[in-house]
């Protein structure tokens, strides 16, 4: 895992601004995560995505995830925080062999799968459109309800990281409900703010002493700031 200078957070936070979220997290990973030469990050099973996206996090910015969600119910603003480290302690898959159903055989679902299915609207076809990209070697069959929740349950359970739901409770109005944690999500909110920022920083200081991007840039943190607390006196 390599930092990036303040340059390169403004480069992939260019670069990601027009991107799907899943391009934006592959983005990310592809940027600062090493692996084997023929090793993409899109082929990673989601469980080992999302971890790695939580070690970004953690990395570049801190352990825990600050997010703020609005109550289906009544829309009051509800504030909350993660446990990254306690995310980041759930099990690894044991094996990377297919999840075996009923005879048919499935590979955990990685980013392309998603990607595949990002357009489509209806929840029961996204699932059975999902399953279908994973199923190895076998003629799709009709699926079931119930097929369709116990090889989804079997694949939560062989890949752990791939999905977290979280237990909310609206203080307003007390209604209770489950809410998918998008880890992608947090990197590019914090990506996003940490590039604000310094273009804040870069048109303040160029106001002032003429300097160029690349000459502000090339500042420390610490010298950059001290610069700033002087034009803001």
């Amino acid at each position: 895992m390599r930092a990036l200078s303040s340059a390169s957070v403004l480069d992939l936070w260019e670069k990601g601004l027009s991107l799907h979220p899943l391009d934006r997290s592959l983005l990310a990973l592809g940027a600062t995560v090493s692996g084997t030469p023929r090793e993409s990050p899109a082929d990673w099973p989601l469980g080992r995505r999302n971890r790695a996206l939580a070690e970004l996090h953690s990395f570049w910015f801190r352990p825990n995830l600050q997010a703020w969600v609005a109550c289906p119910q009544c829309g009051e603003k509800l504030e909350f925080e993660l446990d990254g480290p306690s995310l980041l302690a759930r099990e690894e898959p044991s094996s990377m062999e297919p999840v075996t159903v009923n005879g048919l055989a499935f590979r955990l679902p990685t980013s392309r799968d998603l990607a595949r299915v990002a357009g489509e609207t209806d929840a029961r076809r996204a699932a059975v459109r999902l399953l279908e990209s994973c199923l190895e070697g076998n003629e799709p069959p009709e699926w079931s309800e119930e097929d369709l929740e116990r090889i989804g349950q079997k694949l939560a359970l062989a890949d752990p990281m791939a999905e977290t739901r979280i237990g909310l409770q609206c203080s307003e109005c007390r209604h209770e409900w489950n809410e998918n944690l998008d880890i992608s999500e947090f990197l590019w909110a914090e990506i996003e703010a940490r590039a604000k920022h310094l273009l804040w920083e870069i048109h303040s200081l160029a106001a002032v002493y003429g300097w160029s991007e690349a000459e502000i840039l090339s500042l420390s943190e610490m010298r950059r700031s001290r610069y700033l607390e002087m034009v803001n006196q």
